[in-house]
This record gives structure tokens, C-alpha cells and sequence, in this order.
């Protein structure tokens, strides 16, 4: 009998032992990590759960890496971790790293390139920033094929990657907005509505104006007028690879003598369209390329504000022009 007391009492105490343990364990792995502020962590691939939790622990993310290992190997997610980049928050607990490890999103960076990029600014803004893998990009795409606009993406992604992306958006933003366009355009293409769209988001970046200077050129188109827009000259000398030190894409202003370059894309020149787009046109733009206001004005001018102002006749339009030079002589340029 005193054999059996004493068993019965030695296995009482390991149950409780084991209890005790149980419940340390629940409460360790539940309680708040010394973390004290959010941190990325980024998780190659290959990347095994050991090899995760010894860098947590020289990070400082944990205190000790073999609880870690225990937990996923307890949980069966040993072999569930995911390769990214993730946000771990401040104070959170082994579960809850682990639960974002295995089960999470990866942490979305952003990334804007502004309406009316040319294609190589466009590559030269991929290329500055240190948050993709991969190479640098070397190929130009072709000029409007992209869709400029601010994406998510995630450290794992190559640049060539968000140019795809940006390429598919395009193509697919087309060719729902073709299938809408108005009537009777004086283009038959997707490409010359491109070249259109381009040089309107280059001329202006008031939204209400969009639609009224598309109407100009369409008119100009319809009569056979030149285009004598400058931005498309501007082209011809750099083809889309701007200077970007404060001076405008030319570093210098337009002259009088860039007007006679030799050159299908310059509008003075030659008429119609460019032969391809002079910039990658953003949404806006397009959809004003393809439903221009309809209108008779045939000529606008800059008024000083950052809009424009607009006349019918040619006389109507040199006194604006008139009027413009005076307010750019006043402010010194």
C-alpha cells in the first residue's frame, strides 16, 4: 500500500508538473515579444523555419530562437513559411509571428510614376529604387505602352515585373475605353489615340481642360491643320529622355529655331499625329483623346494661372498670346 501512496503521489506531481509546464508554455508563446516597435523582416526563398528563428533572435525580434522552432514544429507549420517581406508589430507574440509568417501577406511597398512619364523616366524611376530585386531594367519599352499610376507591390518583385504589369493595365485600359470612344474621330487606331492622349496630357494638367483641348487638335485634324504643339518638338530633340534638374525636360526654354528640326514627330512641320505617343498618357487623358468636347475653338494659350484660355480665330488667339507674353515677362521668364 505505501508502494502505491507513494506512485500515486509521484505521478499526481508529474501531472501537475506537466500542467504547470503546459501552462508556462501557453502563456510564453501568448505573451508579448520584447519588440518595441514595428519591424520589416524579410524572408528570402529557401529560407527553412530554423534558419528564420536564429535570424529573429540576432535581430532582436526574439529572445530565444528554440521556442520559435518548438511552436511551428508543435503546430505543424514547420514547413509552411512563406518567402516575402513582413511587417512584424511591436510587442506581438510568438503566435501571432508566427501565424504572419505562415499565413500573412507580404508587406506592400508603393511606388507612383507621374501621368505624361516618358518611357525612360519611367525606367530611370524602376531603376532608383532600392525595394525591387533583380536587375536594372535596359530595355525602353515602347513610348505609351505603359499605364502611369501609383502600384502596390511587394520586395520580391523585379522591376521587369511592375513593367509587365504596367504594360497588361495599359492594354486592358485601352481596349475598354476603344470600345467606348465617340463617333466619327479623324484617327482610326488605338496607337494614334495614344499619340493624341500623350501630347493632351502633356499640354495640361487641369483635369476640366482635357477634354477641350483634345477637341482642338481633333478640330485641327479635321481640317488638316498642323498640330504646332510644342511638346512634340520637345520629343523630337530628346526622345523621352528628359533632362530632370529643375529646368524643364530641355533644361533650357524652347527657341524659335527648335521649331524647324527635321523630324516626323515635329507638329510644325509635319502634319497629323506623331508617329508614336511622346509620353505614356494616364486614364484621364485618354478618355479625353477619345470623347473630345466638341467645340470650335482651334487655338489656346497659356493665361498665367497654369490653365489655358482658348479662341476660334487667329487674331483672337495672338492677342492671347500677346497678353501671355507680357504676364511671362512680368514674372522674369
Amino acid at each position: 500500500m505505501r508502494f502505491v501512496h507513494i506512485a500515486v503521489t509521484f505521478i499526481t506531481l508529474v501531472i501537475l508538473c506537466l500542467g504547470a509546464a503546459g501552462l508556462y508554455a501557453v502563456h510564453y508563446v501568448a505573451q508579448p515579444s520584447p519588440l518595441n516597435e514595428d519591424k520589416l523582416v524579410e524572408v528570402p526563398a529557401g529560407w527553412g523555419m530554423n534558419r528564420l528563428a536564429y535570424h529573429l533572435e540576432q535581430e532582436g525580434v526574439i529572445e530565444n530562437a528554440l521556442p520559435f522552432r518548438l511552436l511551428a514544429r508543435i503546430n505543424g507549420q514547420s514547413d509552411n513559411l512563406r518567402s516575402g517581406e513582413f511587417l512584424i508589430k511591436a510587442q506581438s507574440s510568438l503566435l501571432e509571428m508566427l501565424a504572419e509568417f505562415t499565413d500573412g501577406i507580404s508587406h506592400q511597398r508603393q511606388v507612383t510614376f507621374p501621368e505624361g512619364a516618358t518611357s525612360y523616366e519611367i525606367v530611370q524611376i524602376l531603376n532608383a529604387n532600392e525595394n525591387f530585386t533583380g536587375d536594372a531594367v535596359y530595355d525602353i519599352p515602347a513610348e505609351g505602352s505603359l499605364l502611369p499610376e501609383t502600384y502596390n507591390f511587394t520586395k520580391v518583385e523585379t522591376r521587369a515585373q511592375v513593367l509587365a504589369r504596367m504594360q497588361a493595365a495599359q492594354t486592358e485600359l485601352v481596349e475598354r475605353l476603344w470600345a467606348e470612344r465617340s463617333a466619327d474621330l479623324p484617327f482610326k487606331t488605338k496607337q494614334e489615340a495614344l499619340a493624341l492622349a500623350s501630347i493632351i496630357e502633356k499640354e495640361t494638367g487641369i483635369g476640366g481642360e482635357r477634354r477641350r483641348i483634345s477637341g482642338v487638335f481633333v478640330n485641327r485634324l479635321n481640317i488638316g491643320m498642323p498640330l504646332q504643339t510644342d511638346p512634340t518638338v520637345i520629343y523630337a530633340l530628346t526622345m523621352g529622355k528628359h533632362q530632370n534638374d529643375g529646368k524643364g525636360p530641355l533644361g533650357r526654354r524652347l527657341l524659335r529655331k527648335d521649331l524647324n528640326i527635321d523630324s516626323p514627330y515635329n507638329t510644325y512641320r509635319f502634319k497629323g499625329l506623331p508617329p508614336t505617343p511622346i509620353a505614356n498618357a494616364g486614364a484621364a487623358a485618354i478618355e479625353a483623346a477619345l470623347h473630345p468636347e466638341d467645340h470650335n475653338y482651334l487655338y489656346f494659350v497659356a493665361d498665367g494661372t497654369g490653365g489655358h484660355v482658348f479662341s476660334k480665330t487667329l487674331d483672337e488667339h495672338n492677342n492671347n498670346a500677346a497678353k501671355w507674353r507680357k504676364i511671362r515677362k512680368a514674372q522674369g521668364n
